[in-house]
């Protein structure tokens, strides 16, 4: 989205500055970018894969809840990146306080307003202790000076998962980039949340490749108008090229498998060394965050919240035969009859942990300490989440799916030594995990990532039973009722994140060459 504040160049407010960055991030929070919905809602017409397409609907159900309520489009309410281009005319009306420092000042007062609190998920000592940091700060800052009188900023809230997945490759000159994102992008799994976007830096130095990729992400989704008007320059080509190979991968919603796997593919280049092509690929998730700003000396940035009629209607429906699941009297008996890609509506009582609540129990495991009152997964149910504070009369705050795979080299030692009956979260599993699921007869169902606030309606109840000290890492235990969630590890070992992309991909090239 592009704000304009027009007017005659003159001295810049840093209170204008600072106020324009907490607006817009609150912004973003919660509105996602027009150009994303009206995407998303072509996907979803298109869509023929029944589980990829009830994912998309979600998201988009999630997507108008968020902008109604004004609260997060996910749990995971990111990492801030800010693109700061600075006119070389500019004049500030103090000095005190650095770029950086003022952009710090925006995200600090964002991420701790009362009115729609967003999760602080930033950790100092990143090698060592890894402490919260407790407002979001520091934020990463790209600082340009330009020519004008003007400040233009691009700013993004970066969620963990899709920042997790991306990819770097010094490539030969000769070799093809169209190829090496069709073989790499498989192997970033379901985490990233698709569909979404991919950033592609190509040239320079390694870093610059990234910070390519990342300033292509704040571009707008217009691959369709591509597509209708044809290519007119190399990357334009290179974009198209790579847009109908990742979709014909057939990874789909949610990597469930499907028609859309990527939106858009957005590209940015600069001259490299005869010797060198580097080559950074980052995704954009299901939560694509990002706005787009000018000051120019009349004020702070006036944001233009956008029409509730730009969302599409659409609307869940529950079959009769769906199966319901009441999580306070399930038995193995009953998780055997479960089957990988079947939906679920979940209710009863759930326990919670992700990354280090996992670390902990290892710990007391290990020691013979054992668990701490109030913690028994036995015949229970864990989801792996860091759910946002509530406001008002909430019970939680957005709370929707972390990505499993990083609870993987927990889950032997869960399903062995604590009685845990099943997980929830979002993404694959890796195949050792999905040997432990299949040996204990366990099962691994999925929540959509990206429709957190959705999730959140579903929960009734909510308390912290275990290490409140880490804050949304904490063991929560929920209370749900009638959560939708998918079977993506069955007690069999069938997994619905192997099974949906190879059919889905041969689908695809059937269709291509009929």
């Amino acid at each position: 989205m592009n704000t304009t504040v027009s007017g005659t160049p003159q001295m810049i407010k840093q209170a204008d500055f600072i106020e324009s960055i907490a607006d817009a991030l609150q912004y973003i929070s919660y509105y996602h970018p027009k150009d994303f919905v009206d995407a998303m809602a072509a996907a979803y017409e298109r869509e023929e894969s029944t589980a990829a397409k009830d994912a998309i609907a979600q998201i988009l159900i999630n997507s108008r809840m968020s902008a109604e309520g004004k609260r997060p489009l996910c749990q995971d309410t990111g990492i801030v990146t800010c693109f700061v281009k600075v006119g070389m005319g500019v004049q500030w009306d103090k000095t005190d306080m650095t770029v950086q420092q003022m952009v710090d000042e925006g995200v600090r007062r964002a991420y701790t307003n009362p009115d729609n609190p967003l999760r602080a998920s930033i950790v100092a000592d990143p090698a060592g202790s890894r402490k919260n940091t407790k407002d979001n700060t520091p934020s990463v800052v790209h600082i340009d000076m330009v020519a004008g009188h003007h400040i233009e900023v691009m700013i993004a809230a970066k969620g963990g998962g899709s920042e997790n997945k991306a990819k770097m490759a010094m490539l030969n000159p000769s070799d093809d980039i169209a190829a090496w994102v069709e073989k790499t992008l498989p192997t970033m799994g379901a985490g990233w949340c698709p569909p979404g976007m991919l950033g592609i830096g190509i040239g320079g130095t390694a870093e610059k490749a990234a910070v390519l990729a990342k300033e292509a992400l704040m571009e707008s989704v217009d691959i369709h108008e591509l597509l209708a008007r044809g290519a007119e320059t190399t990357e334009e080509q290179l974009r198209l090229d790579i847009f109908k190979r990742a979709n014909a991968l057939g990874i789909g919603a949610q990597g469930l498998g499907g028609l859309t796997t990527v939106l858009d593919i957005k590209i940015k280049s600069a001259p490299t060394h005869a010797a060198s092509k580097p080559v950074v690929m980052i995704p954009n998730c299901a939560a694509t965050r990002h706005v787009h700003f000018h000051l120019d000396g009349t004020g702070p940035a006036e944001l233009t919240p956008p029409s509730l009629a730009d969302w599409p209607e659409i609307t869940r429906e529950v079959g009769a035969d769906v199966r319901r699941v009441n999580l306070d009297t399930v038995t193995q008996a009953d998780i055997e009859q479960w089957q990988s890609g079947e939906t679920i509506l979940l209710s009863g009582k759930m326990l919670t942990g992700r990354d280090a609540a996992h670390k902990r129990i290892q710990s007391l495991i290990e020691s013979g300490e054992g668990l701490p009152e109030g913690v028994d997964f036995s015949g229970k149910f864990i989801y792996y989440v860091g759910p946002v504070d509530p406001v008002g009369t909430e019970v939680v705050g957005p709370a929707g799916p972390t990505t499993a795979t990083r609870m993987d080299k927990f889950t032997d030692l869960m399903l062995d030594k604590t009685g845990l009956m099943g997980m929830i979260g979002k993404a694959e599993r890796g195949p050792a995990t999905v040997a432990s699921i299949k040996k204990h007869k366990a099962v691994y169902l999925m929540a959509v990532g990206g429709a957190a606030y959705l999730v959140s309606k579903a929960i009734k109840k909510s308390r912290v039973v275990a290490f409140e000290d880490l804050g949304m890492e904490a063991i929560y235990e929920f209370d749900v009722q009638d959560m939708p969630v998918t079977v993506a590890v069955d007690s069999q070992g069938v997994n619905a994140h192997e099974t949906g992309p190879a059919i889905w991909k041969v689908n695809i090239a059937n269709a291509a060459n009929a």
